[in-house]
């Protein structure tokens, strides 16, 4: 039997919403489920879109660590932030790289996108390769306190694979550079 991947299996009869903060906002829907019983749906909608940068040189990618509140711990990761509706998910990348690590890039590749937990929530992640490094000063936001490594492209992935990281942005954006991304076309750093 074949499905209609393009109709909705739900009915949604109405809809709350139950939190916001200038970042997030929680609603809760009701609604018929796809059995046909009734239910409640909750859904995460993020008002930035995540951006990531994997700043490469000489087979050598830059980490920022950095406390993570809700996980209470420590996570190594790429550098990456939070790109406003109003601004272009490139810019939002140069931004990120150079207040978390101090780096500017020369060069910008588009290596891929994602939705990073489209079962309860609709935050859509793309993540560039800057390459062509040029070092100034970092400067973190006040919520930040980031400490920054340089390591082999290999030992990073190795610490995706062991779960030394964790981050799923960071982890995309090393296994899509391991991999090999298929286009391979810059996108303008200006």
């Amino acid at each position: 039997m074949r499905r209609d991947e393009t109709r909705s299996p739900w009915r949604t009869l109405g809809s709350r919403n139950v939190y916001e903060n200038p970042w997030i906002s929680v609603r809760e829907d009701s609604v018929i489920r796809p059995d046909g019983e009734p239910g409640i749906y909750g859904v995460v909608h993020y008002k930035n879109t995540a951006v990531g940068v994997l700043p490469v040189e000489q087979d050598h990618v830059y980490l920022v660590g950095q406390y993570r509140y809700p996980l209470e711990r420590y996570s190594w990761e790429i550098p990456e932030g939070g790109c406003p509706a109003d601004e272009e998910p490139l810019r939002a990348a140069q931004r990120e790289l150079r207040e978390e690590t101090g780096l500017e890039a020369r060069n910008w590749r588009m290596l891929g996108e994602a939705y990073l937990s489209n079962s309860v929530a609709d935050e859509y992640a793309v993540w560039f390769l800057a390459t062509g490094l040029v070092p100034g000063e970092q400067r973190p936001e006040g919520t930040e306190v980031i400490g920054v490594r340089r390591v082999p492209v290999r030992e990073a992935v190795a610490m995706v694979m062991d779960g030394r990281i964790t981050d799923a942005l960071s982890s995309l954006a090393l296994t899509t550079y391991a991999l090999g991304d298929s286009d391979g076309n810059d996108v303008a750093a200006d």
